[in-house]
């Protein structure tokens, strides 16, 4: 895999390190985990048009993050809502972890019905 695009975590000290090996050795007994754990030296964001790739062509989800950042792509990247969308999108996520936080995305009644069907269909 190239290493401009793989899944990452990236660390400042030995507590962040202990929490994120611990992390990935729970997930490591539900399958195979391709995460780098490694110290933090050079971090470069990826343009604009990268980030959050699963979300970008869900066109129902999309329009109501356009309205919540009409002009403003750095909003949309730096939105944890956006980031949580992303990756229920992107097949990361429960059905039981979406309805804990869906209330809080404050979406549609569309939007909500679409993740509901996207996380529970897989």
């Amino acid at each position: 895999m190239s290493r401009q695009y793989r899944s990452a975590i990236f660390l400042h000290d030995d507590e962040q390190r202990r929490l994120a090996e611990e992390s990935k050795k729970r997930l490591q007994k539900e399958g195979r985990v391709f995460t780098d754990i490694e110290p933090l030296s050079e971090f470069y964001m990826a343009e604009d048009y990268h980030q959050k790739y699963y979300l970008r062509s869900v066109d129902v989800l999309m329009q109501e993050l356009r309205a919540r950042y009409p002009e403003e792509e750095r909003g949309f990247v730096d939105s944890t809502v956006a980031a949580r969308l992303n990756g229920y999108v992107g097949g990361f996520g429960s059905v039981e972890q979406l309805e804990q936080e869906l209330e809080s995305f404050g979406l549609s009644e569309q939007a909500e019905q679409y993740l509901r069907t996207r996380v529970s269909g897989r």
